[in-house]
């Protein structure tokens, strides 16, 4: 954004510091009245023929600009696509660890991948795979639900299970 001495147009459109239009004029006159009443130029706009600039205090806006910025991030919520691993022989105990995580992450928000890696002969047991990710689905179903169906992607089975409720719960 450019501002008093760094504006190079020879001729500016002029905005009041309470958004009224002054007209275009030579920018040397529009910032010497901006001087006069101790605010800044800045050009607000470079578009069309004439630029536009306003007579401010840039100070408080970029100070202002800045904190609505701050506010914006602060409100701002990321969602992370965590994995769980499973494997189709897994035990009870192991699934009900497996599952525990998986509901952490659904309640702080998060979504859930799980994938199931088959190697060499294991291949032939797709079938009891994708018994166990229903299983583990059915025991997700109260905090999420299936964003992606299971889907077999070379020696990978997996799933993606989205939080129902989007914030966080502490």
């Amino acid at each position: 954004m450019q501002v008093n001495d760094s504006i190079y147009a020879r001729e500016v459109r002029l905005i009041g510091p309470q958004g009224e239009a002054l007209g275009i004029m030579a920018t040397s006159k529009a910032q010497a009245m901006a001087y006069d009443q101790g605010l800044d130029l800045v050009m607000v706009s470079d578009q069309g023929d004439v630029p536009v600039c306003k007579i401010m205090d840039y100070g408080k806006y970029r100070f202002d600009r800045e904190k609505r910025e701050k506010e914006a991030r602060k409100k701002q919520q990321t969602i992370e696509l965590k994995e769980i691993q499973l494997s189709y022989r897994i035990e009870d105990h192991d699934m009900e660890t497996k599952l525990k995580h998986a509901r952490r992450f659904l309640t702080e928000g998060n979504r859930v991948r799980v994938v199931m890696r088959f190697r060499g002969r294991e291949m032939s047991h797709l079938q009891m795979g994708r018994e166990v990710l229903e299983r583990f689905k059915e025991a997700c179903s109260d905090l999420g639900a299936v964003d992606k169906q299971p889907l077999l992607d070379g020696k990978l089975l997996s799933v993606i299970i989205r939080p129902l409720n989007t914030k966080p719960l502490k």
